[in-house]
């Protein structure tokens, strides 16, 4: 019996911090999925700038385009697809699809094909995130999907770091190649390895999934899923039950609500923190990278701190008054002009952007039904890929925008009681995108005010002695 036990020990640390095996392959899997889909994402977008020839700007905003593309026509369709198919197969089809392409894109050498490659990447992300998301449940007790969750924003975003540095290693592995035919015939250089490396991280991301035992869904949660009944009449119904389901349930309708738009002003600040670093704090490279460690680590804690309360909150109140709590810090930080002030607000606003994606996908989780899962997060994903790729886009035009219209009335500064502000196109974005994420959080209170008050009295979901079982 002592040999039994203490062979499961180290099984039972991989349960206690996972919940299960498979979820923590399919984390494993996750890892090597989104730091492939960052690395690609800059890959792309560095090829898209050489192959410009003098328009970097509409060649990147043409490809981005071909990201948000498919969210337009595709994205609860995508949805219908994962809850009518074997999600298993569907993840394991997308990943293998995903390489071949990547595969192909060193060898493209006009914007157009490096258009469609995008687009086509983006459907094969479209199907594989609602079908690993509608899959979690399935993997880990209930009182574990908020640690679940934490795990995949870890994975998620936590990535972005790595990939970039693995990018700018490749690179100067591609710089110390030598001028040899091989090598410009198997295009060789910086992107072209980064496309390599990609195309063969989802190959691995497969070979995971292949692995992982999946419970298989009941016949009446698989019916109307059956092989041979992709008919349009049927998908057309599914689409129409996604979005009343979205539009009726007060949870699911504030989740789609405060993250989708909440991401919009958020992501704001990714393109706009160096342009604020220059033109306001008047710092560096390194003034801008201490803001990003600081963003970061106020998200690790967030996180953090929403997996270890996760069974003493309220996660419906939580959720909106966290988007407020951001937007309003993110307001703070855009008004100042001191990189020691402005470092811990952005540091506030990452601890309190942590928990927004953890407990709004809890909340989904917890409140819809596996049979729906799959289109009501591929219509979440697309929304917030959408929202996110539009931010990163559009603030930049936006910043300039405003920046002529700023020096054209007010001379780029105004005076309140005698205090002169500096108000640049920047600090005017950064001012517009925090009322979008406060917006954001209002919304989603509104929402769950108007469907569900008794929910939101409730000061916890469930107490400690109910959630976890006292161990023996």
């Amino acid at each position: 019996m002592a040999d039994a036990l203490g062979a499961t020990q180290p099984s039972g640390r991989i349960v206690r911090v996972f919940g299960s095996h498979e979820f923590f392959r399919l984390w494993v899997a996750q890892v090597i999925s989104a730091t492939g889909d960052w690395l690609g994402l800059i890959a792309i977008i560095a090829l898209a700038a050489r192959i410009s020839e003098g328009s970097e700007g509409t060649a990147i905003a043409l490809v981005l385009g071909a990201r948000i593309a498919p969210g337009f026509f595709l994205a609860t369709a995508a949805g219908v697809i994962v809850d009518r198919l074997n999600r298993k197969r569907v993840m394991l089809v997308c990943d293998v699809g995903r390489a071949l392409v990547l595969f192909s894109l060193p060898f493209v050498d006009s914007l157009f094909g490096l258009i469609i490659a995008s687009f086509v990447l983006e459907l094969f992300t479209m199907l594989w995130s609602p079908a690993k998301e509608a899959t979690v449940p399935n993997l880990v007790p209930t009182e574990k999907l908020t640690s679940a969750n934490s795990l995949n924003v870890a994975a998620a975003y936590g990535t972005f770091p790595v990939a970039a540095g693995i990018a700018a290693l490749l690179a100067k592995v591609a710089e110390s190649f030598a001028d040899e035919g091989w090598v410009d015939t198997w295009r060789l250089n910086e992107e072209g390895l980064a496309f390599y490396v990609d195309g063969f991280s989802f190959l691995l991301t497969a070979l995971i999934i292949w692995k992982i035992a999946i419970p298989s869904r009941s016949s009446a949660e698989r019916r109307s899923g059956e092989r041979g009944s992709l008919d349009l009449s049927g998908a057309v119904r599914e689409l129409r039950e996604g979005w009343e389901f979205i539009a009726v349930n007060p949870i699911v309708r504030s989740v789609n609500l405060g993250l989708a738009t909440g991401v919009v002003g958020g992501g704001m600040l990714v393109p706009l923190g160096e342009i604020f670093v220059n033109q306001v704090i008047s710092g560096d490279a390194a003034d801008f990278n201490l803001i990003l460690f600081a963003l970061g680590t106020g998200m690790a804690l967030g996180v953090v701190a929403a997996s270890v309360l996760q069974n003493k909150i309220n996660r419906a109140r939580v959720f909106p008054f966290a988007l407020v709590t951001a937007g309003a810090a993110l307001m703070v930080a855009g008004s100042s002009s001191v990189l020691l002030i402005v470092v811990p607000l952005i540091g506030v606003v990452g601890f309190a952007a942590g928990p927004i994606y953890v407990l709004g996908f809890t909340l989904l989780h917890e409140n819809v039904d596996d049979d729906l899962r799959g289109r009501v997060f591929s219509a979440l994903l697309v929304l917030v890929r959408f929202c996110l790729l539009l931010a990163l886009a559009v603030a930049p035009l936006v910043s300039d925008l405003l920046d002529g219209l700023s020096n054209r009335w007010w001379g780029r500064e105004i005076e309140i009681s005698g205090l002169a502000i500096a108000v640049p196109g920047v600090r005017l974005t950064l001012w517009l995108s925090s009322v979008i994420i406060i917006g954001a959080g209002v919304l989603a209170l509104w929402s769950l005010r108007a469907g569900s008050g008794v929910f939101l009295a409730d000061p916890s979901p469930q107490d400690d002695d109910e959630m976890e079982p006292p161990e023996q």
